[in-house]
């Protein structure tokens, strides 16, 4: 597999975390894609078609166009990395994407959706430019410029969800931040839906799990309880319970699959899994 990232500048930086583009299908026939806490654009450069595989039965997929956006997910979802092999997308910050695509990320949760239904013509041509582009950072730039000039305002409570954001990454209590900005709980969580795409409680459970995994993937080999509290668990069946919700897998057998080479928030499958 070959991977490449760009960062891009100000003021896309603030709403983009990155663009990624990859090419060549690794070894592995299949991959699970596992919550992030946020949306992703993605182009499919070799055939105008997206197919996302059922978790539970493989050969049952759902069919988008070759330029989709991914919603916020509460579980993992299936790839097929032969029909994945020469991509390129844009990982949105938490919050991020509403300002580029122009819709509430909440009406886009556990699902994905064509880019067409979202902008019509201009995403058909968006898919044609990055085709005819030779090499990553052309597309990037495609990708920066498209972007930029779909950039709109956006709502003044944005920076109240910045700050919420970063609360909630770092293990506070939903009801804490919801006083903090001075809101009732309920009303906390119907923004923080709307403008992230998950509710906060998942959110904060979400980035537990993601700083858990980083933590895990450190030497020595982890020792399981000790990091389970660590990291905010009750003990470590409640880890594990969060580890198989969002990826399927125990602790132990998602770092085992982790060794092949994948892209962020990937977990390959071999043959006899998928």
């Amino acid at each position: 597999m070959l991977y490449t990232s760009h960062a891009p500048m100000a003021p896309l930086a603030d709403f983009v975390e990155y663009f990624w583009a990859l090419s060549d299908a690794p070894a592995h026939a299949q991959e699970r894609i596992v919550p992030s806490g946020t949306l992703e654009l993605v182009v499919n450069l070799h055939e105008d078609v997206v197919r996302i595989y059922d978790p539970v039965d493989p050969t049952r997929c759902r069919r988008f166009s070759g330029a989709v956006v991914s919603g916020a997910y509460r579980s993992y979802f299936v790839i097929d990395t032969r029909e994945h092999a020469s991509m390129v997308g844009v990982h949105f910050r938490p919050g991020g994407a509403r300002a580029v695509l122009g819709l509430p990320p909440g009406e886009l949760a556990d699902t994905h959706v064509d880019l067409e239904t979202l902008w019509g013509a201009r995403a058909r041509r968006l898919r044609e430019r990055l085709c005819s582009a030779r090499v990553p950072v052309e597309r990037f730039r495609i990708l920066e410029e498209v972007l930029l000039a779909s950039l709109r305002a956006t709502p003044e409570r944005q920076r109240a969800m910045h700050f919420a954001l970063e609360r909630l990454g770092g293990g506070s209590n939903v009801g804490d931040v919801a006083a903090e900005l001075d809101l009732s709980r309920r009303r906390f969580i119907e923004l923080f839906t709307a403008d992230v795409g998950i509710t906060p409680k998942l959110f904060s459970r979400v980035r537990r799990f993601q700083r858990t995994l980083a933590m895990a993937e450190l030497p020595p080999v982890p020792d399981w309880p000790q990091l389970a509290l660590e990291c905010g668990y009750f003990d470590q069946s409640h880890m594990i319970r969060d580890f198989v919700a969002f990826s399927g897998f125990s602790p132990a057998a998602f770092l085992r699959h982790r060794g092949a080479p994948v892209k962020e928030h990937h977990v390959a499958l071999p043959g006899d899994d998928g």
